[in-house]
């Protein structure tokens, strides 16, 4: 399909067996949304539904059936754990708001062993897989995992969640959860999954809000490992952060900074004022549902008479289940 082009669609909830990860029975919703953004859960989702069973949590995937001429697709927006805190009663009419969690909240609900730690020289996401065990979600994780270089010790009231969202941040690498819960650990993408423009590609709509916070952008970056420090600075003068150009300095600091593989802290440093400095131009809009972009991902925008172009990092996502999986979204620059 053509997901820049208008389609026709209909949503609905099956149950999932837990065990076999399988589709069972069929919920019928009449409206809710999927949020997606950067937090530890990754992604929830409300569903509203009539007559819902209040008295069992349960496993629900959300499924967007499109059709587009001669073409149909069948795609899972969201897989998690639900629950119906609360339900309204007109007459004999039972309405319910279904909550429902990601398929990290398992990992999230049980706590390490006190004294549980992940040694140096260890696989980093092959730890960041046996910490994910505890939910019944599938893993898939990606060859050539950086090693961590440092042992990193489980702290009081430490979660399976919160140590694997550690992990991941030593080694540079995300999860990304699709559609039908399944786990993918993997490092962090360098290329775009999507393009959007206005001539071959235009799914996004008219009314766009930019972002163009650069005033506390840094300029200089330190970085501190135990009693060494490395400082990279940007003094280029064609970079509208540089300290040529701005003629001050802008600092700022990671301390207890923990290497991975062969990058060293000097290079670290370099790296994380690429980042920093990133940050700067965002773009907010809403668009037509894609099924391949998710939060962490990269697409490119190329807008010229707007003045927007370049590679975005997808920071949020709300999908509308009422409005045919539209999309309203945040992302900011990564690359011009």
């Amino acid at each position: 399909m053509n997901w820049s082009r208008g389609y026709t669609s209909s949503v609905y909830v099956r149950t999932v067996d837990a065990e076999t990860w399988r589709d069972d029975e069929t919920i019928n919703i009449y409206g809710g949304s999927i949020s997606r953004a950067g937090g530890d859960l990754a992604e929830s989702a409300t569903i509203e539904c009539v007559d819902y069973d209040q008295t069992a949590e349960r496993w629900i995937r959300i499924y967007l059936d499109t059709k587009q001429g001669g073409d149909s697709a069948h795609n899972a927006l969201f897989t998690g754990l639900a629950t119906s805190p609360s339900r309204d009663i007109n007459g004999r009419l039972f309405t319910n708001s279904v909550e429902c969690y990601s398929v990290l909240k398992p990992a999230d609900d049980v706590l390490l062993p006190r004294g549980w730690y992940a040694p140096a020289g260890a696989s980093g996401a092959a730890l960041v897989e046996q910490l994910l065990a505890v939910t019944p979600a599938p893993k898939v994780r990606a060859d050539a995992s950086p090693i961590l270089t440092a042992a990193y010790i489980a702290e009081d009231g430490e979660s399976h969640l919160t140590m694997a969202r550690k992990i991941l941040d030593a080694i540079n690498w995300r999860l990304r959860i699709e559609g039908d819960g399944t786990i993918s650990i993997e490092p962090k993408p360098i290329e775009p999954v999507a393009t959007f423009d206005c001539l071959e590609y235009d799914s996004i709509e008219p009314k766009l809000s930019v972002g163009y916070d650069w005033f506390s952008c840094p300029n200089v970056f330190r970085a501190v490992q135990g009693d060494v420090s490395a400082v990279a600075v940007d003094d280029d003068e064609n970079s509208i952060f540089s300290t040529v150009t701005r003629g001050r300095e802008i600092w700022k600091e990671e301390s207890n900074v923990k290497l991975t593989g062969t990058e060293s802290l000097q290079a670290y440093a370099k790296r994380r004022l690429k980042e920093e400095q990133m940050v700067a131009l965002s773009a907010t809009y809403d668009r037509r549902y894609h099924p391949d972009i998710n939060v962490g991902d990269l697409i490119r925008l190329h807008y010229p008479e707007q003045r927007i172009d370049g590679v975005f990092r997808v920071i949020s996502q709300d999908i509308d289940l009422e409005h045919g999986g539209r999309t309203s979204e945040e992302a900011e620059i990564y690359a011009v």
